[in-house]
């Protein structure tokens, strides 16, 4: 983890230097200004952490108006960002106007240093772990294009799923969506949270399958520092992120026994502590989960809980696979190409008529992804200003690249971004500017992937 990064705004020097040695005792890298002016030059140049200004500078030294008016111009430049205000002319009244104007927390001066030490650690791992959380939110977008791709649902298998979603997305039902793999279970996740009360607020999503059984309570409910060996500082767990919001679990199936009277105690009461620590939380969360196991089977043999079933599905959510809503593959393929064709920089490709055929006619038991990996590939692949059938590579059949050499259907796109790149050297000859702009790339990012494959670094 890089170390956490303060902006100290003082105009007294002796201030900023007791700051400054206290902080980076505790590891914090510091930058110390001494006026409102410098303190917003600093942060519309670098990106900090957090913010501890002082409320009072030489205009005045009681009023706390030049602190106040940094404090907005900090929150403008960085929302996001939290500030601390101190002052040694504190009152409730200066506080009260500070923390509405977008403060996290306020210290009186002369500080204590374990207070101050403890806010600007809290208010540091929060502001990381909503970043963070924002991070994994559009990662988990599809195809990468953002959380607001379209709810492409025009056949009648769809019509159910739609009406149950329009009916208990305004509720705070806990919601479990069934479907095979691929189906577009997440994406359902996100459609109940933007059509809920809670559309404003975060949605967090968890990959069950993905956390380990030793750091689960770590992850879900956070821990404070000094909780277990590499605990070197408090984290906030995704409950406490997920508050006033809703809390997405993919994969449900996968929590380990061991771990399910722990997400049932939440679920029932509201409330968990920290690893760590004695202090219990409360939260207002509302819960979609999604699996593509039978969570009936799994209870009957002992590796689910019922009660815990009970928790999850108050209302259930079933997703048909791809080959029973046919009417959805064209409108979907159509989505895909135009978010694939922008970001490849391929604009006017279209689909041939076989090509959409082909779309039509293949099983899909890869359901929806299988389909935005088809597409992504086809795009790549695509010769001319049309996608050919025999580009999509399905059905186990092989297609003809750009390169004018044969590619495997079941190569990876890293596979296929790595011959397109050979391709693009052999036939600029080697001459690094006009592959990059065959392929169009920088220079600087056609060197990182002749890098990453290992091949020559060409002439120029």
């Amino acid at each position: 983890m890089t170390t956490p990064r303060i902006l100290i705004a003082d105009d007294q020097s002796d201030v900023l230097t007791a700051l400054r040695l206290l902080l980076k005792s505790e590891g914090y890298g510091c930058v110390t200004v001494g006026s409102p002016a410098e303190a917003l030059e600093k942060a519309s140049k670098e990106g900090f952490d957090a913010a501890l200004i002082d409320l009072n500078y030489t205009r005045d030294t009681t009023s706390g108006a030049e602190g106040l008016e940094l404090l907005q111009g900090l929150k403008k430049g960085d929302g996001g960002m939290p500030v601390v205000v101190m002052t040694a002319w504190g009152s409730i009244d200066l506080a009260v106007r500070a923390m509405q104007l977008g403060a996290s927390d306020f210290i009186e001066k002369p500080w204590d240093n374990q207070r101050l030490l403890n806010v600007l650690g809290a208010q540091v791992s929060w502001a990381r772990e909503h970043r963070r959380a924002e991070r994994l939110d559009a990662e988990n977008a599809l195809l990468k294009g953002g959380g607001d791709e379209p709810f492409i649902a025009e056949s009648p298998a769809m019509r159910p799923v739609l009406e149950m979603i329009a009916r208990i997305a305004p509720t705070d039902a806990n919601v479990l969506v069934l479907g095979e793999n691929g189906t577009g279970k997440g994406v359902v996740a996100r459609r109940i949270h933007a059509l809920s009360r809670r559309a404003q607020r975060s949605l967090i999503k968890v990959n069950m399958g993905g956390i380990n059984e030793h750091v689960f309570e770590s992850e879900m409910f956070g821990h404070v520092k000094g909780a277990f060996t590499d605990a070197k500082s408090d984290r906030i767990g995704r409950f406490e992120l997920a508050d006033a919001g809703t809390l997405f679990l993919d994969e449900i199936a996968n929590i380990p026994p061991a771990q399910q009277p722990k997400l049932l105690r939440v679920l029932e009461e509201g409330e968990f502590e920290r690893v760590g620590s004695s202090r219990t939380i409360k939260v207002d969360v509302r819960l979609v989960s999604a699996t593509n196991a039978d969570l009936k089977e799994e209870v009957e043999t002992g590796r689910f809980r019922k009660d815990l079933l009970f928790r999850l599905n108050t209302v259930e959510i079933t997703l048909p696979p791809l080959r029973q809503r046919r009417e959805d593959i064209e409108p979907m393929a159509r989505d895909f190409l135009a978010r694939c064709a922008r970001r490849y920089q391929r604009d006017g490709l279209d689909f041939a008529p076989s090509a959409l055929a082909r779309l039509r006619d293949y099983p899909w038991p890869g359901n929806v992804r299988e389909l935005g990996h088809v597409i992504e590939r086809a795009v790549l692949m695509a010769a001319g200003s049309q996608i050919q059938a025999e580009e999509l590579g399905l059905g186990g059949t092989t297609g003809v690249s750009p390169a004018g050499g044969v590619v495997d259907a079941d190569m990876t796109l890293e596979q296929l971004e790595e011959a397109m790149v050979r391709h693009a050297l052999e036939v600029c000859e080697g001459n690094i500017q006009r592959a990059a702009d065959k392929l169009g790339l920088s220079r600087g990012a056609l060197y990182r992937r002749l890098e990453k494959y290992g091949l020559g670094s060409g002439e120029e």
